[in-house]
């Protein structure tokens, strides 16, 4: 199996999902991709920016996802007798 990742720290993100359970030792063969250039960063973001401007119910999943934040009032809590 080959999956990319990118180092941060002493952690390395995978770039996809890969179908093993949490806390299976694995090892990690390391083979260097070029770093990209800041035009090539530019044009990533740049096709990122603005994906989601013509969704249609973009404004009622935001709004319901406001209203049930703002709907919570706390968890009952139970009275403790001595």
């Amino acid at each position: 199996m080959k999956v990319k990742g990118i180092k941060r720290g002493k952690s390395i993100e995978l770039l996809e999902e890969i179908n093993i359970p949490d806390g299976v030792e694995i090892t990690v063969e390391v083979a260097m991709g070029q770093p990209l250039s800041v035009q090539e960063r530019l044009t990533k973001l740049n096709q990122i920016f603005g994906a989601w401007k013509n969704q249609p119910t973009l404004d009622e999943i935001f709004a319901e996802i406001d209203s049930k934040r703002h709907a919570y009032q706390g968890r009952a809590i139970e009275a403790i007798d001595d």
